[in-house]
């Protein structure tokens, strides 16, 4: 892996000083920036800028959904994790709108942390498990279909179960249809989205709007 820069933006100088102390031991980070707020890291990114940025969702004066937005629509390409205290998935929804990559409790292991970083810089996303548990649950209620153009009815109906973690058997048991129909409407499903995963498939479903977050 190439050397990379970090940018470690959080309103607690404890957990950013804990945080950056691990990182700084990883031998592919080559520079760590610190802000303590959204508003310091927009004035600062053009003269620091970052490939990867670990940003905590709730901050004084600029939130992580404003900064998350005001980066993205200026540097596309930027990786952005965000961090969190809380799994609500109301937290999230906005933030994978928006374009956000990853999604890390702020008391995970270090460990989730590299593997974070790693899915992401790879070009995957990556949910800590308790919060992709809290966003799965609010995915209920179906859109409009005529939004849903480029997907069928039933692989919508398919796509809402994956979502919310049912195997391949439990999907077919729950649609009264066999495992392996289920089989290929996630092959269908994946190729159509262009995605690689269940947790790639939750940020397909909510960024597109197939389905409402109660």
């Amino acid at each position: 892996m190439n050397k990379i820069n970090i940018y470690l933006v959080d309103d607690h100088s404890l957990f950013r000083e804990g945080l950056k102390l691990l990182l700084s031991k990883l031998d592919f980070v080559e520079q760590i920036y610190e802000a303590k707020n959204g508003r310091e890291i927009l004035d600062n990114f053009e003269k620091n800028k970052a490939d990867l940025v670990l940003l905590d969702i709730e901050m004084p004066e600029i939130n992580g959904i404003q900064a998350a937005t005001r980066l993205l629509e200026t540097y596309p390409n930027l990786k952005i994790i965000a961090l969190s205290m809380y799994s609500d998935e109301q937290y999230y929804t906005p933030m994978i709108e928006v374009g956000v990559k990853g999604f890390l409790l702020k008391n995970s292991d270090f460990s989730d942390v590299k593997i974070a970083i790693s899915e992401v810089l790879e070009g995957n996303n990556y949910f800590s498990p308790e919060i992709l548990k809290g966003i799965v649950s609010g995915l209920n209620t179906q859109k409009n279909e005529k939004k849903n153009k480029e997907l069928t009815k039933r692989e919508v109906e398919v796509l809402l179960q994956i979502c919310k973690g049912l195997s391949n058997n439990e999907i077919g048991d729950k649609l009264f249809i066999s495992k392996r129909t289920v089989d290929k409407h996630r092959e269908n499903l994946l190729l159509k989205t262009n995605t690689k995963n269940t947790a790639e498939l939750v940020i397909y479903a909510i960024k597109n709007k197939i389905f409402t977050v109660n």
